[in-house]
């Protein structure tokens, strides 16, 4: 699903035209189409402020636009820039290596991060 496609989707499930839209989150209404259908001019998503204003408005997970905007949320930035050896390595893995991983860490996250004894 590209960003358009999902600013388009989260739109439509809250009932809301473009106009209506664009009025909440300060654009002309032709940008917000731009946005849907991929046709901006100038670059492929619009600046962070804007996809955070489209987030709240249409009740959207702010980090999951971001991404598909190919932009980096905040949080994850400072994370990566502060252990980016972590980060290659997790980058280097392999679906199903990097699936365990997970998997491991939801167990031990769900244990409240200590492993659990044998």
């Amino acid at each position: 699903m590209t960003f358009g496609d999902k600013v388009r989707a989260a739109r439509k499930a809250k009932q809301l035209d473009l106009r209506s839209l664009a009025v909440t989150v300060g654009v002309h209404y032709t940008y917000l189409s731009k946005i849907e259908n991929g046709k901006l001019d100038f670059g492929d998503a619009p600046g962070e402020s804007l996809i955070l204003k489209l987030a709240e408005a249409l009740d959207a997970d702010a980090d999951e636009l971001m991404l598909l905007a190919h932009r980096i949320p905040e949080p994850i930035r400072k994370r990566v820039l502060a252990r980016p050896e972590a980060f290659r390595r997790l980058a280097a893995m392999d679906d199903k290596t990097l699936d365990l991983l997970l998997a491991q860490a939801d167990t031990l996250a769900g244990s409240g991060g200590r492993r659990k004894p044998r």
